[in-house]
C-alpha cells in the first residue's frame, strides 16, 4: 500500500531504483513506456542481441532525445540516460545496476542471466517464466543464499495468480483452484506456426504487419504458454496440478464457483488445491458467456457456516450450496504493471511471487508422429507442445522439459500424442541449463502427487 511514496522518496533523494532490461520485445516496451512516467526509477540500461532493435523500441516509445544517446554504462549513472547496449554480461556487473529484469523468453539465456545477477548482487525480476519452470525452485534458493530477490513478474499472470491465492490465504480462506482464461480448443494442441493465424482470424500479412512471431503466438495457442505458467503458479503456491494435466473447461467468471470445486462437491476439479485453464470458448467453438479470456481468477471455500452466509449477505456469486465462491480480474495489463515489481524487490526486498518447491513442471508432448533424427524445435514449434504435469509424474516418466527441447535431435520416434523423454535425444550435458536442470531434479522432493482416483 505504500510502493508510490516510497519511490518518491527514493526519486527526492536522487536515488532512483537503476534497473537494467534484457530483451527488447512486446513486454519490454509496455514496461518502459510506463517507466518514463514512474518516479524513483531510472532505466540505466536496455540489452538486446540487436541494438538496432532496442533503439527502434526507445525510438518507438518517444524515449526522450539525448537519454539514449549514451557511450557507458558509467554516462547513464552519472546523467540519467538510458545505456543501449548488447552485452548482457556487462549490465548485470556494471557498477550501481540494482534490479535486472529479464524479458528473453529464452529459457538458457534466462539461467544464465540469473546465474550472473546472483554472483553480482543484482535483484531479478524474471519476466521469462520458460526459464522460471525449468528451473525455478533452485534459482530461487541460489538467489537467497546470495542475499538477493528472485521474483516473478507482476502484470504477467502467474504473479498476478499468486497474489491472489496469498490474498485468500492470508484472509483465511481454503484455496480451491486457481489460474486464468485462454482460448482454447483440443485441436489446438496440434497447431503449428503455419496454421496458427487462422485460429486467431487473421492472415499471415496482417500478422506480419502487425510484428507478430508465430511461434511465441502459437505457444499462446497451443496450450504450451498456459502450462508452463500454471507450472509456475504450482512450484510459487504448492496448489498441485491434476494427475492428467490441465482440462481447459469451458467457463465463465459467473461459473467459477459451481464447476471448479472437485468432483465430490458437484464440480470438474480432480482435487481440492489445484491450478487451472478456463477455456474462453465452447467445445462446439461457441463463445463462453462473459468469459475470462484475459483475466485471472482463484476460487476458495468458506472454512465456516458463518462465512457462507457472509457470502450471501455481501452479493458474492457462488455454487448452489452457498459455500464456494470466487475472486477474479478481468485483464492483466502485461508490462505496463511491471514495475510493481521492481519496485517491491528494490524497496521491500520482497519478491512479487517466487518458486518455492518443485510442484509442477511441463513436458514435451510430440505433435505429429515423429521419426529418429529429427530436430526438435520447442514451445510454439512444429514437432512438440508443452504438458504440465506433477512434478512426481514428469520425473518418474524421466519427461523432457519443454524448456529443453528446442534444437535437440530424437534418437527415438515418437507418435503423437506421446511423451518426449530425456532418454528419446541427444542431450549436451555440458550446458549449463542442462547441468542446473539436473542438479534442481535431484536437489528438490517434489511432494507426492495426488493419484488418479483421488
Amino acid at each position: 500500500m505504500n510502493l508510490h511514496r516510497l519511490l518518491v522518496e527514493r526519486a527526492q533523494a536522487d536515488q532512483p531504483i537503476r534497473v537494467g532490461i534484457i530483451g527488447a520485445g512486446k513486454f519490454a516496451s509496455m514496461f518502459l513506456a510506463q517507466a518514463l512516467h514512474t518516479r524513483g526509477i531510472h532505466i540505466m540500461a536496455v540489452c538486446d542481441i540487436e541494438v538496432a532493435r532496442a533503439r527502434a523500441t526507445l525510438d518507438r516509445l518517444d524515449w526522450p532525445q539525448g537519454r539514449a544517446v549514451v557511450t557507458s554504462f558509467a554516462q547513464a549513472v552519472r546523467d540519467g540516460t538510458t545505456y543501449i547496449t548488447d552485452d548482457a554480461a556487462g549490465l548485470i556487473a556494471a557498477d550501481h545496476m540494482e534490479v535486472v529484469v529479464d524479458c528473453t523468453g529464452d529459457p538458457s539465456a534466462g539461467i544464465r542471466h540469473a546465474l550472473a545477477c546472483f554472483d553480482a548482487g543484482r535483484h531479478i525480476v524474471m519476466v521469462n517464466v520458460e526459464a522460471d519452470t525449468l528451473a525455478g525452485p533452485l534459482l530461487a534458493q541460489r538467489a537467497a543464499q546470495a542475499g538477493v530477490v528472485y521474483s516473478l513478474a507482476y502484470g504477467d499472470q502467474p504473479a498476478l495468480i499468486a497474489e491472489m491465492v496469498d490474498w485468500a490465504r492470508a484472509t483465511g480462506f481454503n484455496v480451491v483452484c486457481a489460474g486464468k482464461g485462454t482460448k482454447y480448443l483440443p485441436q489446438y494442441h496440434a497447431s503449428t506456426p503455419d496454421t496458427v493465424w487462422q485460429y486467431y482470424g487473421l492472415t499471415p500479412e496482417q500478422a506480419t504487419a502487425s510484428h507478430m512471431n508465430p511461434k511465441m503466438f502459437n505457444s499462446f495457442l497451443d496450450g504450451t504458454k498456459s502450462a508452463i505458467e500454471m507450472a509456475a503458479v504450482a512450484n510459487a503456491t504448492g496448489l498441485t496440478p491434476a494427475p492428467e494435466g490441465l482440462a481447459f473447461p469451458p467457463c465463465g467468471v459467473d461459473a467459477l464457483p459451481q464447476l471448479l470445486k472437485p468432483h465430490d462437491a458437484g464440480g470438474l476439479l480432480h482435487h481440492k488445491g489445484t491450478v487451472e485453464v478456463v477455456s474462453s470458448l465452447n467445445r462446439d467453438g461457441s463463445e463462453v458467456e462473459r468469459d475470462l479470456r484475459w483475466g485471472v481468477y482463484v476460487t476458495f471455500e468458506a472454512p465456516s457456516d458463518y462465512a457462507a452466509s457472509c457470502f450471501g449477505e455481501y452479493g458474492l456469486v457462488t455454487d448452489d450450496s452457498g459455500h464456494y465462491s470466487a475472486l477474479y480480474r478481468p485483464f492483466h495489463l502485461i508490462g505496463l504493471e511491471l514495475g510493481i515489481s521492481i519496485a517491491s524487490v528494490a524497496l521491500r526486498g520482497e519478491a512479487t511471487g517466487r518458486a518455492r518447491g518443485f510442484v509442477g513442471d511441463v513436458v514435451a508432448i510430440a505433435k505429429r508422429d515423429l521419426v529418429a533424427g529429427e530436430v526438435l524445435d520447442g514451445e510454439g514449434g512444429y514437432t512438440v507442445w508443452g504438458k504440465l504435469m506433477p512434478a512426481t509424474d514428469s520425473l518418474s516418466i524421466g519427461g523432457l522439459p519443454i524448456g529443453l527441447a528446442h534444437n535437440v535431435k530424437l534418437v527415438n520416434a515418437r507418435a503423437a500424442g506421446e511423451a518426449i523423454h530425456w532418454q528419446d535425444v541427444e542431450v549436451d550435458e555440458s550446458s549449463e541449463a542442462v547441468k542446473i536442470r539436473r542438479e534442481m531434479e535431484t536437489s528438490f522432493q517434489p511432494p507426492h502427487s495426488v493419484s488418479a482416483t483421488g
